[in-house]
């Protein structure tokens, strides 16, 4: 892995966890459909995290031949993140907005 990965690292990964068809109503729309998509990101997020750690570890440990492996590790991991805490307001933010609502 070197440096020129980094460019495409934010599309690779909302193309992978934020794709359209996953939430156009007539797939499956349902909202265990949609908290299914949801916690396959956490998990992603949550795997470019670890990676991130061990990459940190082997560069502290001196057995890293790269530099750039670590800085695009954290990288990968900082734009998951981002995207699965936004993912996660605009999630709440809908459930606010359902629960205002009166019947």
């Amino acid at each position: 892995m070197d440096i020129t990965q980094l460019s495409g690292v934010s599309s690779d990964y909302l193309n992978t966890f934020a794709k359209k068809e996953a939430l156009v109503p007539g797939n499956d729309d349902s909202f265990s459909a949609v908290l299914s998509t949801a916690m396959k990101s956490v998990d992603e997020t949550n795997d470019l995290q670890n990676t991130a750690e061990s990459e940190e570890v082997r560069f502290a440990l001196g057995e890293a031949e790269n530099p750039h492996d670590l800085l695009i590790a954290e990288t990968k991991a900082n734009v998951a993140l981002q995207y699965t805490v936004a993912v996660r307001d605009k999630l709440i933010d809908g459930y606010k907005e359902i629960m205002q609502m009166s019947i």
